[in-house]
């Protein structure tokens, strides 16, 4: 259904945030709001592409956040799904790749569940908005343990190697967005 590449994805972020372009005020929206990120950079490479949806909307930005983490974790669980069936694994990196990719759909199911209750914020206010608000923090935060405990099932020397390393890659990946979106996910809290 999603057909998405970290590297096509960064390389498209890095033509969206040329130095040869002029700094819109949607942009400077975007870097600004960044600013206050886990990761600034990743975060601006990662929304940029995004500006014109984005505009200079918190709630805007705090879904597209979300959506950028959906869709990368969309590509570490299709990873993990053909990493789980090369031949030659150690019966223990099978077993860790097959947690990694449940830590992974609960991952992904929650980080789903937080966009659609984001949008329920456009349509509520006062205590109403910090229930369904509550509701997106708790999710992006256990989605992000989520992907953080997928590495658990690696400890060790005798799961040293490519497979860790490449795994680990993949992970940290979805990590680092999905801190981002939850920073952002934050600050639209408090704007509000």
């Amino acid at each position: 259904m999603y057909n998405f590449s970290f590297s096509s994805f960064t390389l498209t972020a890095r033509k969206y945030t040329s130095t040869s372009e002029a700094v819109t005020p949607t942009s400077s929206y975007i870097k600004t709001s960044c600013a206050k990120a886990t990761y600034p950079a990743l975060c601006e490479q990662s929304l940029t592409p995004f500006e014109k949806t984005i505009q200079k909307s918190p709630a805007k930005l705090a879904r597209t956040a979300l959506a950028v983490s959906l869709k990368r974790s969309l590509s570490t669980q299709a990873y993990l799904n053909k990493l789980k069936r090369i031949k030659g694994l150690k019966p223990r990196e099978r077993s860790a790749i097959g947690d990694c990719l449940e830590e992974v759909s609960d991952s992904l199911d929650r980080v789903s569940k937080s966009i659609q209750e984001l949008k329920n914020c456009d349509k509520v206010k006062g205590q109403e908005f910090t229930w369904h608000m509550s509701n997106v923090q708790t999710w992006v935060s256990s989605a992000l343990t989520d992907e953080n405990t997928c590495m658990d099932g690696f400890g060790g020397k005798a799961m040293e190697g490519r497979v860790k390393s490449s795994v680990r890659a993949q992970i940290t990946s979805v990590a680092h967005v999905t801190s981002n979106a939850l920073a952002l996910v934050n600050n639209f809290a408090q704007k509000h």
